[in-house]
């Protein structure tokens, strides 16, 4: 899929702007396997890259103004470098512009620059098509500026451009995934000291994305409002951030509404439950890493409240279909999206029938899937 985007973009490019791209960039998706609504909580994540994602082609231009086509939109905007004023309404110009805007925030210089960008990813399925996009960006308008910076200076951009130009208040692990999850191994992400390390699938698993056919939007308010209980729940217990609280100390506190002891509940154990996949995925562990899954989505269902019946559903009919071996779980931000779903690889095809033949999206379809590991 990687090179179907890179040759879309590019004849995109051709198409929009009549002559050849002097080069294509690319950034994955991700699907998280395990550790949701804990990056900005400092706490654990687990995601891996997918080979879906979005890809960029580019030239410079003499001037200091960008013209990005949308190939997937058929859609165009332009702008001056360093005036990049917020899109109205958010959609995909919001992204390109926050980049522009906040790449010079990490040093790196922006100029003027003609851009095609074409994806393969799924949108509001919970697989990040938006950090992907502005990854993808990111890279494009370095290279450009004839610059290869690391991955964290591109994650930090790209987060800070959601964060004032889409209104998602994002951690750090979608745009850090984008930019630096290797292809075919988890990257465990330490979200308080960004240290990260690449742990490789064993290669009898299988990982499977089923969509539910649910879009979800992030901005309308559920995703902002799960950050701000966390920040309050923090502040009540009176720790920097839920990373530094234990079990213990949430459910002894008389400082917790429920709401706010639930939120912190799910943050807490999820961060163990995250630690102890990655433990499991390290020795080989298919039912102990399956077990952590199912654990985490419990707890997405009843304490953090980010699951949807229809989620539930798909759910429920992978961990059937599984078995011992195994597990699924929501993934990405929730309400709606992608279902995630470990099990032996010998079993993904009968998995994947009996998920198909039980399952059916809002709309009455077959639930899409993708074939991640």
């Amino acid at each position: 899929m990687t090179e179907a985007a890179r040759e879309r973009a590019a004849a995109a490019f051709v198409a929009r702007f009549g002559r050849e791209p002097l080069g294509v960039a690319f950034a994955p998706g991700r699907v998280n396997l395990i550790g949701e609504h804990v990056d900005y909580n400092d706490g654990l994540v687990l995601p891996m890259a997918l080979g879906e994602g979005t890809a960029v082609a580019w030239l410079p231009r003499d001037d200091q103004r960008i013209a990005a086509w949308a190939d997937d939109f058929a859609a165009s905007d332009e702008f001056a470098v360093g005036d990049p004023k917020p899109a109205e309404p958010i959609d995909w110009r919001s992204c390109v512009r926050g980049v522009a805007a906040c790449l010079p925030e990490q040093g790196l210089p922006v100029v003027g620059a003609e851009l095609a960008i074409a994806g393969t990813l799924p949108r509001g399925a919970g697989l990040s098509s938006s950090a992907s996009l502005s990854v993808a960006v990111a890279r494009a308008l370095c290279a450009v500026a004839g610059i290869s910076p690391g991955p964290l200076p591109l994650a930090r951009a790209a987060q800070a451009a959601e964060h004032r130009f889409t209104g998602v208040r994002c951690g750090i692990m979608d745009p850090l995934a984008a930019a630096a999850a290797p292809p075919g191994q988890a990257l465990l992400v330490d979200c308080r000291s960004l240290a990260c390390e690449a742990i490789p699938l064993p290669p009898d698993w299988s990982v499977l994305v089923v969509l539910s056919g649910v879009e979800r939007g992030l901005a309308e308010g559920e995703y902002n409002a799960r950050r701000q209980h966390c920040e309050a729940a923090a502040r009540a217990l009176g720790v920097a951030s839920l990373r530094d609280a234990t079990a213990e100390l949430v459910e002894a506190s008389g400082a917790l509404d429920p709401l706010l002891r639930r939120r912190a509940r799910h943050v807490v154990g999820e961060i163990a439950r995250t630690a102890a996949a990655a433990e499991a995925l390290r020795r080989g562990d298919l039912a102990g890493f399956g077990r952590r899954l199912r654990e985490g989505q419990a707890s997405l269902r009843e304490d953090f409240e980010t699951s949807v019946p229809e989620v539930d559903r798909l759910v429920a009919i992978l961990d059937r279909a599984i078995g011992e071996a195994g597990g699924a779980r929501m993934t990405g931000g929730g309400f709606g999206g992608a279902v995630v779903a470990v099990c032996d690889r010998a079993r993904a095809d009968e998995v994947l029938a009996a998920t198909r033949l039980h399952y059916r999206t809002p709309d009455g379809r077959k639930p899409t899937a993708i074939v991640a590991a």
